[in-house]
């Protein structure tokens, strides 16, 4: 298996991607492409005492680099020579197995759409991070690619959602449930209205679990696992999500350190409380694949250090080994609507 990697994406590049690029060829067995300014990168190597490549790693060299201004439409023409772009043609070239970046979400997005294409049939790509939960895990599909989405969309995403979650968390019958402003199946604005008769009409046959509406609190306690949400509402649902995350974790660390028995209390449970908040750790998951893509793609947080980057890595190696994009494909004809089949 080969792993193509941006290796010049996001804050901490490409320093974070170059030590998780030689981690993953030494600790999983893989090939990896680093994709990027070649000259840095030896630099970079050399300043760690490191001579010469590692066993299952090149690198490819690309002198520009998309970054967080670039106008994402226009990322593909006006950068042909980016680490983004070079690496998503190699990808859809057959030089790779899967794409690894912590580079401009909008970018990637639009890169890998117009590069290495989607799945025939799928209307939109969507971003389908894992999220803890109280009793586990659960897809969110979409977090922020389309803010904009029709009812058909909607379909898709949960059916994305729901062979992600069987695929790739071993989840057996995912439950899917759609974001909505209440339980009832009257609730809602007329695009999620039609979305539910729609999601409905996919677990009648048989396609998916559809269990109804969900309010976010509900998802959060476990009730679902995979949420399906139109781009806006989704962003909104998963900054919440995080912000609510970081206010309990600084409410439990001020508790801990207000005085000298609760910091002895603190010290008897600072095992378990790592664990607690391990669970909230973005790096654990590294990235979220970009669903509806034709091969693997992983968006890589933009602030990833070296644990996060190869934990997007090993994100990327399960997403292949899983064949989620194979399993979009072979179920397409649940996802069109008959009037535009």
């Amino acid at each position: 298996m080969k792993i193509i990697i941006d290796a010049m994406g996001g804050d901490n590049a490409p320093l974070a991607f170059l030590d998780s690029g030689f981690r993953a060829a030494r600790e999983l067995g893989v090939e990896v492409v680093l994709v990027g300014r070649t000259e840095a990168l030896l630099k970079l190597m050399k300043e760690q005492g490191i001579e010469t490549l590692p066993k299952g790693v090149e690198l490819m060299d690309a002198e520009q680099v998309v970054d967080m201004h670039d106008d994402p439409a226009t990322v593909v023409r006006a950068k042909k020579e980016s680490s983004m772009v070079k690496g998503l043609k190699l990808l859809a070239d057959g030089g790779g197995d899967a794409f690894v970046s912590a580079g401009s979400t909008g970018g990637l997005l639009s890169a890998a759409t117009l590069v290495v294409k989607r799945v025939r049939g799928i209307r939109r790509a969507a971003f389908g991070p894992t999220i803890p939960t109280k009793t586990g895990n659960l897809i969110l599909i979409d977090s922020g690619a389309n803010v904009e989405c029709t009812p058909e969309f909607l379909l898709q995403f949960g059916c994305m959602g729901s062979f992600s979650a069987k695929l790739n968390l071993g989840i057996e019958n995912p439950r899917v449930a759609l974001l909505n402003n209440g339980a009832e199946d009257s609730k809602g604005d007329p695009l999620h209205k039609e979305a539910y008769q729609l999601l409905k009409e996919a677990g009648d046959k048989g396609v998916i679990n559809f269990i109804g509406n969900i309010e976010g609190r509900e998802a959060m306690l476990g009730d679902c696992d995979v949420l399906v949400a139109d781009g806006f509402s989704g962003n909104v649902f998963l900054k919440g999500a995080e912000g609510t995350a970081m206010f309990l974790g600084s409410l439990v660390k001020r508790t801990l350190l207000k005085n000298w028995k609760t910091k002895l209390g603190a010290l008897l449970l600072k095992k378990d409380l790592k664990q607690a908040m391990a669970v909230m750790d973005y790096r654990r998951v590294g990235g979220t694949m970009l669903l509806g893509i034709s091969k693997p793609v992983i968006k890589a947080h933009g602030s990833a250090d070296a644990e996060a980057a190869f934990g997007a890595i090993k994100q990327a190696v399960a997403a292949v080994d899983a064949g989620v994009c194979q399993a979009i494909a072979d179920n397409i004809d649940h996802m069109i609507l008959p009037r535009e089949a």
